[in-house]
């Protein structure tokens, strides 16, 4: 890892072209957004371009991002994926500490300091998630989820190219986001590039089982996705709405049960 210092939110120049580029993807949003939908959704006013990018989207998952996570699920022993999983998560509960605190979440904060104390130095480095086992909440938080804490709305449904299910306002707090992931930080590039695989691959693994209940479940794939997204940032986002931030996918913390194969 780098020097700690370098985990300082970007300022001056870099902040400008980071909003440069948020503006530049909402731009082209727009533009190709200008379609008419038969009944639109007030939430989601891009629906034309919406629904043109998540086919993109999963055009690319079918070809790549699910076969090997398929792959990786089927050859890879399940404690050795929990063990991936935790790994990251730890990290990302480093970000979530930063938040939670920039929210002045005083409960959150003080359990998610536990966590990666705990986890890190009990857990091997967050291999093992002892802090779950123990009972201690996890507070997933992102900058995103800052700004709505301080009355930032989430703005218009945006699904993004690769990234997915996103927002206006999260769209904006992207590049903060990436900047307080602490595997952009790790050297030498390869080692870093690996994790990056790793974690998609991790990810994408985990959504295999509620990705073929959706298939078969939803009448319209795209607007349940949607309005799940939408109602998980917006209630996580409200200031009157306690402290617990779920992540869309679920996870609490908590070491979860094998799927029968």
């Amino acid at each position: 890892m780098k020097n700690s210092e370098q985990l300082a939110l970007p300022t001056g120049g870099r902040l400008r072209r980071a909003a440069a580029g948020a503006s530049l993807v909402l731009a082209g949003a727009l533009l190709s957004g200008c379609a008419t939908v038969a009944h639109p959704d007030p939430r989601d006013p891009l629906e034309s371009y919406n629904r043109s990018m998540t086919t993109f989207n999963e055009q690319v998952d079918a070809m790549v991002l699910k076969p090997v996570a398929t792959a990786y699920q089927e050859i890879t022993p399940a404690p050795v994926r929990t063990g991936v999983r935790n790994f990251f998560a730890n990290l990302g509960d480093v970000w979530s500490l930063v938040n939670n605190v920039l929210q002045l979440r005083a409960e959150a904060s003080v359990a998610t300091f536990m966590r990666v104390n705990i986890n890190t130095v009990m857990g091997l480095g967050g291999v093992l998630d002892v802090a779950s086992e123990l009972g201690i909440d996890r507070y997933k938080q992102d900058f995103g989820l800052t700004l709505g804490r301080w009355g930032v709305g989430t703005g218009p449904y945006l699904v993004l190219p690769l990234l997915g299910p996103s927002t206006v306002r999260d769209t904006f707090a992207l590049p903060v986001d990436m900047r307080g992931n602490l595997v952009r930080y790790v050297d030498p590039v390869s080692a870093r590039n690996s994790l990056y695989a790793l974690r998609l691959t991790d990810t994408r693994a985990n959504l295999l089982r509620a990705g073929s209940v959706l298939d078969s479940a939803a009448l319209d794939k795209y607007s349940f996705t949607r309005d799940v997204f939408l109602q998980v940032r917006s209630q996580a986002g409200d200031p009157h709405n306690g402290s617990r931030a779920e992540d869309i996918n679920g996870n609490d913390g908590s070491i979860p049960e094998e799927p029968p194969r």
